[in-house]
């Protein structure tokens, strides 16, 4: 019996590079994004593979009624998530204060809510099976505040708490919830965040596919916190014991271009 996997934000980026790399065994993928045509593209694409059978269910979870029309889409298909990848998302460069407030809720409401929202609909089925993984994508990102991108970081860092607090409560029944931290990463997230030209990307990018390889082997291994790349770990654990002065000050280089 092959397991059934929910990608999220998966037209593009990591999540396309997820379902290529999980739909190199038979398994069942469900793949939803807004982006209709790329995700028939990809179903097409992965469909070929033996043993692998390819669900598109588009839907925008950055609305409230995107996430009930991916649960219904799901039902309707009477399919059950042994897996679930949270990892639709964006961020935005600029000043807060001169910012579009639209564009920052909805950044909330992608990045946050529709996570708890899925979340929280198949997580309690996982738990009554006895199995069950969550990957949730947060970034490394989420170990400090981040000026010039203040609600990314921000809600990266809820993704990185919220999924570490549900890793000890289910850690005991069967299933996992493991956090993802990549660094900068070469995908078309940088463009749409305005990022791609940053001292931030331009110097410390890495690939998708390393992302994507550390992120399956942890969620294999039911790892709670995974951050992709021993660069991305150095840093991370420095934010332990760097001011958070000379964190903020150090963000704000690489994100506002001054070199």
């Amino acid at each position: 019996m092959t397991d059934t996997i929910l990608i999220t934000g998966a037209s593009a980026g990591l999540g396309a590079d997820f379902a290529r790399a999980l739909a190199k065994k038979p398994v069942t993928l469900v793949l939803t994004a807004r982006r209709t045509d790329r995700l028939a593209a990809l179903a097409q694409e992965l469909g070929q593979r033996p043993g692998v059978e390819v669900h598109v269910v588009s839907a925008d979870l950055g609305q409230a009624e995107g996430v009930k029309a991916l649960l219904d889409g799901i039902a309707d298909r009477g399919l059950h998530i042994d897996t679930l990848i949270n990892n639709a998302g964006y961020g935005a460069l600029g000043s807060f204060a001169e910012g579009d407030l639209a564009t920052q809720l909805g950044m909330i409401d992608l990045n946050t809510r529709a996570l708890v929202a899925l979340t929280h609909a198949l997580l309690p089925p996982m738990l009554a099976r006895g199995r069950g993984r969550v990957l949730n994508v947060a970034s490394t990102a989420a170990f400090q505040p981040g000026p010039y991108m203040a609600v990314y970081y921000a809600s990266k860092a809820f993704v990185l708490h919220f999924s570490e607090a549900l890793h000890e409560e289910v850690k005991e029944r069967g299933v996992t919830v493991t956090a993802l931290c990549p660094g900068p990463t070469n995908t078309e997230f940088a463009d749409v965040a305005g990022m791609a030209q940053t001292p931030l990307f331009e110097r410390f990018a890495g690939t998708s596919e390393q992302v994507v390889r550390d992120g399956l082997e942890a969620l294999e291994r039911g790892q709670a916190v995974m951050v992709s790349g021993l660069l991305n770990r150095l840093t991370a654990a420095s934010t332990r014991v760097a001011p958070r002065g000379v964190l903020r000050r150090a963000v704000a280089k690489l994100q506002s271009g001054r070199r």
